[in-house]
């Protein structure tokens, strides 16, 4: 089915995301099957201890408590993309980092971010649509560059993400990967103004990727295994960028990137300290946001919320 086959431009309302957002879990099930008790995607990760202290910049464009002058504790969880908790790290190409923020007043707020920089889908039904055809051309046997090809002819909103992800390297580290919190926001300061913003995580000890020889040798957990050892050592630290939006930047559509000429503000350093039991319940829903900031018309965005809340449900009842 043609994206545009389905593409409604009306924002969904709430009944109307729960149903896309089951239809959307069943679909990734699926395609990859049912491990129960972890995530639909992004099964395998690891959480660690942390604490973020902000630069004072975004002050001029934010009240976000986060965001001001106060260090505030952080729960970091590093993940692979994959739905499958047991797969190597290497088979999973893409990696996540989702940060959840202890606000002073007792409250959270999430970033979620990985280390492509454009979403694959412009909305939730082409979302399930693509998940769905991934599902019939893996049926079908096709290697991953077919898949990839197959998918891209038949939505050519995903080209841009497929061939990011096609050009990966596996990484050295979680620690020295940038990851991209692919959808706009608006920071909103005292005065009421809006900002459109999109925030990335940039490592403070550079990008470090790993030749073909190098990760034909690494074990199956070699960056959990990593962590470890840096951990001995040294905290992992990543500067928080948000990339100021300008007039005609696209909010609705994670599938389009900015120009690479838009200003860069310094938000603050986030100082990861070791690997730490993943706390109960939790969920890094990039929706979770907190005063001084707002979600955009991101449909994809604004599903997530409710596609999070279905796959913690299934998780939490064991299935």
């Amino acid at each position: 089915m043609n994206t545009s086959d389905r593409i409604s431009h009306l924002p969904a309302s709430g009944e109307e995301y729960s149903s896309l957002a089951a239809e959307a879990v069943d679909a990734i099930e699926d395609l990859s099957g049912v491990h129960p008790g972890y995530r639909r995607a992004h099964a395998k990760g690891i959480c660690c201890r942390a604490f973020f202290r902000p630069s004072g910049l975004g002050m001029e464009f934010t009240t976000a408590a986060h965001l001001q002058e106060q260090q505030v504790d952080a729960v970091v969880r590093f993940s692979g993309s994959s739905t499958d908790p047991a797969l190597a790290d290497l088979l999973s190409p893409a990696k996540g980092m989702a940060v959840q923020f202890s606000l002073p007043d007792g409250g959270i707020t999430n970033l979620v971010g990985v280390t492509i920089p454009v979403f694959f889908a412009r909305t939730p039904e082409s979302f399930i649509d693509i998940v769905r055809t991934a599902h019939r051309a893996q049926a079908g046997t096709l290697g991953t560059l077919e898949l990839i090809k197959e998918i891209t002819v038949h939505f050519s909103e995903s080209k841009t993400s497929l061939l990011a992800v096609k050009r990966l390297k596996p990484p050295a580290s979680y620690a020295e990967s940038h990851y991209y919190c692919i959808h706009a926001y608006y920071l909103v300061n005292a005065e009421g103004r809006q900002q459109p913003v999109r925030f990335e995580w940039i490592p403070e000890t550079g990008v470090r990727t790993l030749s073909a020889e190098d990760a034909a040798q690494q074990p199956e957990h070699y960056l959990e295994d990593e962590l470890e050892l840096r951990f001995k050592d040294e905290s992992a630290i990543f500067q928080l960028v948000a990339v100021l939006g300008e007039e005609g930047d696209p909010t609705d559509d994670p599938t389009r990137a900015w120009p690479e000429d838009r200003r860069r503000i310094d938000l603050g350093r986030l100082h990861i300290s070791e690997i730490i039991p993943e706390p109960e319940g939790l969920v890094m829903d990039p929706t979770a946001i907190t005063s001084g900031i707002q979600l955009s018309d991101d449909p994809i965005l604004n599903f997530r919320s409710a596609a999070y809340a279905d796959s913690h449900h299934r998780r939490s009842e064991g299935r």
